[in-house]
């Protein structure tokens, strides 16, 4: 499970690795332009009843932390419905993107081959 860490408040945003990876894209994307929007999702198991709303600016501090240490494969579709959610006056929600992916089986990644990393010394 991936953490979403936003502002200063210590408690994180918990999502599914895949789903932060999209969602960090997306985020990235906007705040790279200086475009501020809202980020959305219902709590989970673990939490009261309710549904949080966060405002993402660029001022505000913002931290990916994925469990997994390779990167996630990403749904260029899925990327584009998020990134046109966020230009939109409802924002973005996790919750869409959570229900898309669970819909969609995870691309599988093409086996990487190892490589050996040698250091040249240039004379």
């Amino acid at each position: 499970m991936a953490k979403l860490y936003y502002g200063t408040t210590t408690a994180p945003i918990s999502v599914d690795d895949r789903v932060l990876a999209h969602i960090k894209v997306v985020v990235a994307t906007k705040l790279r332009r200086g475009e501020s929007f809202t980020l959305s999702w219902v709590h989970g198991p673990d939490e009261p009843v309710g549904r949080s709303t966060i405002w993402l600016q660029p001022s505000i501090p913002l931290r990916f932390v994925f469990e997994s240490e390779q990167p996630e494969s990403l749904d260029q579709n899925l990327l584009k419905r998020m990134a046109n959610d966020a230009n939109s006056s409802r924002g973005l929600s996790l919750d869409v993107a959570i229900d898309e992916l669970a819909a969609a089986p995870a691309p599988t990644a093409p086996a990487r081959a190892k490589s050996s990393r040698t250091l040249a010394r240039v004379a």
